[in-house]
């Protein structure tokens, strides 16, 4: 692929804004500073969320993005303490010079965001822990990882209080031991049956059109958003459209995947049976609880001590995802049992925790 001389980010670009620019090196009380300003910002995007204000949420994130502390902090996030600072997109940009990043800074701006069209995403492919398998990885350009981490510090505190409870994936604050302490709670006083989930390429076959309906956010972000989601992919020398999925890498990848999947704890408990199960007759007149969802990004576990009661919730739950263009992977979904051999099998392996023999803690629906 050819380097384009007028688009932003490029060299000519950086070098533009460096001629204007001074150095900048942040200490880390003025680090702090930054923050306790971030900080601020977003509680008040969170609070306005939780009254269900859209304008001031959206006037919120606007004024956020706009703000030199947040385009300083997503600066300092991205080219200082990412892992993969060092890891250059089609840009061939990897680490970021002081007087770079201060440029970088006034570049992410969103008053030039019209000017600034995504560039494609260069994949790479890493090896699956424990498997012969590999997964693509997307590497953003500097500028676009930049913008996406200005963008997660004003989306994130919108969704944070909308979350369902049971979610714990790429989450603040959240972590895979909370997750498996949930499922310890949720089988404690009774043995359950467990369907033990995983989507097959959720990052690679997500539709788009889901996560930019259920944003729901203001135009200028809603047309960034779609404009990286459809950049494109460069793998080797061959250019490959992106009309479909997340680009799994991206500094904002897993938040859009949190939001896209953001109603499935509704779904598998009951609350949505009308629609997505109209022929389930006992419905929501059931009595006997409902099912528990704990669910870790795009891997998940659901549990009911009774096997009907599951099996109606898995249907749920397949043809919810069937409408985002999500599937199950037939080899990694099963159903098991806690406590007595289901299927030949008991126990389950969710997020390496691997679960033999009797409840201990937690109770289940």
């Amino acid at each position: 692929m050819k380097e384009d001389k007028k688009a932003p980010g490029t060299q000519g670009q950086r070098e533009a804004f460096n001629r204007e620019s001074k150095t900048i090196r942040i200490t880390q009380g003025e680090k702090a500073y930054l923050e306790q300003q971030v900080v601020r910002a977003q509680k008040q995007i969170s609070q306005a969320s939780q009254r269900d204000d859209t304008q001031a949420v959206h006037s919120l994130q606007q004024r956020l993005m706009e703000s030199e502390a947040a385009r300083l902090l997503a600066v300092r996030r991205v080219t200082e303490e990412n892992q993969g600072k060092d890891t250059a997109g089609v840009d061939g940009v990897k680490s970021l010079t002081s007087s770079e990043r201060l440029a970088m800074t006034s570049a992410i701006h969103p008053k030039y965001w019209n000017h600034q069209p995504p560039r494609p995403v260069r994949r790479v492919w890493v090896p699956k822990p424990g498997t012969a398998e590999r997964r693509p990885l997307a590497i953003l350009t500097m500028m676009d990882r930049c913008k996406q981490a200005l963008v997660k510090l004003a989306l994130e505190p919108e969704w944070e209080v909308r979350f369902e409870a049971h979610s714990y994936g790429y989450r603040p604050g959240r972590s895979a031991h909370d997750a498996i302490a949930a499922i310890l709670v949720a089988i404690e006083r009774q043995p359950c049956f467990v369907f033990d989930a995983d989507i097959e390429g959720a990052f690679d076959n997500l539709t788009q059109t889901v996560v930019l309906d259920k944003l729901q956010t203001f135009p200028v972000l809603r047309h960034a958003i779609n404009a990286w989601l459809r950049a494109g992919v460069v793998d080797g020398n061959t250019y490959f459209s992106s009309e479909k999925g997340i680009a799994q890498g991206g500094v904002l990848s897993p938040l859009l995947m949190n939001v896209a999947l953001h109603g499935m704890e509704s779904v598998v408990g009951g609350e949505e049976i009308l629609r997505f199960a109209q022929n389930d007759k006992r419905g929501q007149n059931d009595k006997r609880g409902q099912p528990v969802l704990v669910r870790y990004a795009d891997d998940f576990v659901i549990l009911h001590t009774d096997l009907n009661e599951l099996q109606r919730a898995i249907k749920r739950v397949r043809q919810w995802l069937a409408m985002m263009g999500l599937h199950l992977h037939a080899q990694k979904t099963r159903i098991t049992h806690t406590l007595t051999p289901y299927q030949g099998r008991v126990g389950f392996d969710f997020l390496g925790f691997v679960r033999h023999g009797s409840c201990t803690r937690g109770g289940c629906g």
